[in-house]
């Protein structure tokens, strides 16, 4: 493996590190810890304690112009208020996030300054690092829209759907830097694989998007309902046509993974390898986590593992259709 290779490799699993992390701040409702952005609480090192805030120093007018702009009544925001939502845990959990994506921006940048070596050979590659770039960038603003607009919803869906395409475009960065990018070879009756493949992939797109409209009903839930027991969560989201859809069409997802599954199985030269092996784990894993999550209740490490599995299970699906539709011709 190259220097250029092990450089995007370690961008990519900052990166679905810190959407781990981010599902950490979702689940634990941490994502309005810092008040502000890039600072938190006016300060580069977040305080432990509400006595440690400089109330006067926090520029107040600052923020409601800024919840303002982003569709929030800027008259919630008063100093008063501002002070009561401190929370340490909160706080240091949404610092810890935004520490997370340092890296990200580093080896962002690195991949970028190293990609232009390909420039003659493979202009796809530095093409393809400027637009990780500017996605990294477009998340970073993302995530301060989300702060100054008090979680407002629509804006972590989109937020989601930025970092699922930032993961693509990686995935394809470590795929395309190799001297010969890898290829997946199938039997004659199996040309027609990578559009099971494909299908299968929509399907897991379509699941997520929905899934993150339910999260946000989850992060309205958890402001309304307080230290109610999630169990109640669930009973509520039952009554909305997103979630039941939402829940419904898993089964869709199960059915044309275990198709595409059996048709790797059987037309793709040596078997199913470890990335159709690794996507009908992940998909079972998911309806495991969703059943819990309905049954049982929205308990915050599920919602978590539930997140984070769905990074992963993208990353490894897209790597799959590059090999598919870039085999060679047999």
């Amino acid at each position: 493996m190259s220097v250029f290779q092990k450089v995007a490799l370690a961008t990519l699993i900052f990166t679905l590190l810190l959407m781990f992390v981010g599902a950490v701040v979702r689940a634990t409702g941490a994502g309005m810890g810092c008040p502000d952005w890039p600072k938190c609480w006016g300060k580069y090192i977040p305080p432990t304690s509400v006595e440690q805030i400089d109330a006067d120093a926090l520029p107040i007018e600052r923020y409601k112009k800024k919840a303002e702009r982003y569709g929030r009544d800027p008259a919630e925001v008063t100093r008063e208020n501002v002070l009561a939502e401190f929370n340490p845990v909160h706080t240091w959990t949404e610092f810890i996030n935004r520490l997370c994506s340092l890296p990200i921006g580093v080896f962002t940048l690195l991949t970028l300054a190293m990609s232009f070596k390909f420039a003659k050979k493979k202009p796809i590659v530095p093409i393809a690092a400027s637009t990780a770039t500017f996605l990294v960038g477009l998340n970073a603003w993302m995530g301060a829209r989300i702060v100054y607009s008090g979680l407002q919803p629509g804006t972590i869906t989109t937020h989601m759907a930025l970092a699922v395409l930032l993961l693509c475009v990686q995935v394809s960065i470590v795929w395309m830097a190799r001297e010969q990018p890898w290829t997946l070879k199938v039997t004659q009756l199996g040309r027609k694989l990578k559009w099971f493949g494909l299908i299968a992939f929509v399907f897991i797109l379509v699941e997520g998007i929905m899934g993150s409209q339910v999260r946000e009903m989850t992060d309205a839930l958890k402001k309304s309902h307080g230290d109610a027991p999630r169990i109640e969560w669930s009973e509520e989201l039952e009554q909305t046509w997103m979630y039941l859809v939402h829940r419904s069409f898993s089964w869709a997802v199960l059915l044309a993974s275990l198709m595409f599954y059996w048709v790797s199985r059987n037309f793709r030269i040596g078997g199913a390898g470890w990335h159709e092996k690794t996507i009908l784990a992940i998909v079972l894993a998911q309806m495991t986590l969703g059943l819990i999550l309905s049954q049982v209740g929205v308990l915050r490490i599920v919602q978590v593992l539930h997140i984070g599995l769905s990074a992963i299970l993208v990353a490894v699906f897209f790597h799959w259709l590059l090999a598919a539709f870039g085999r060679r011709k047999m």
